[in-house]
């Protein structure tokens, strides 16, 4: 990952750290999503809020999808408010990337006393 993204990447982080102390776990996703976003954009970044990406399959469209959070054009933030992470929700944001034509995510979880981070990054 360049340094770019690890700076990025890293501010991202701090702004859902700031947001998970304030709040607290036990709030559905879309709190913890409106109130990053406000965080987000306190920090100057460019935020963009359900953007919505299209899913092919040999070429030809077979539906939509709506990313969580898009940084900066670069990094793909999914959220999440559950017990625990499992495989599937890495592989669900791997999807994402590459469906929206990107490497680098970041999975939050919001439910734990801490917040769980996770970097998703895909390899072509």
């Amino acid at each position: 990952m360049s340094l770019e993204h690890e700076e990025l990447t890293g501010k991202i982080i701090a702004a859902a750290i700031e947001v998970h102390r304030q709040l607290g776990p036990g709030f559905l996703e879309s709190i913890y999503e409106s109130a990053l976003v406000i965080a987000l954009h306190q920090m100057g970044l460019k935020v963009e809020q359900q953007v919505e990406i299209i899913v092919e399959y040999a070429g030809m469209e077979v539906g939509k999808h709506r990313l969580d959070l898009l940084i900066e054009g670069t990094i793909i933030v999914e959220l999440k408010a559950i017990k625990n992470l499992e495989d599937v929700h890495f592989a669900i944001v791997r999807s994402y990337l590459k469906a929206a034509g990107k490497q680098h995510g970041l999975l939050l979880n919001f439910a734990k006393t801490t917040l769980e981070v996770k970097r998703v990054i895909l390899r072509y």
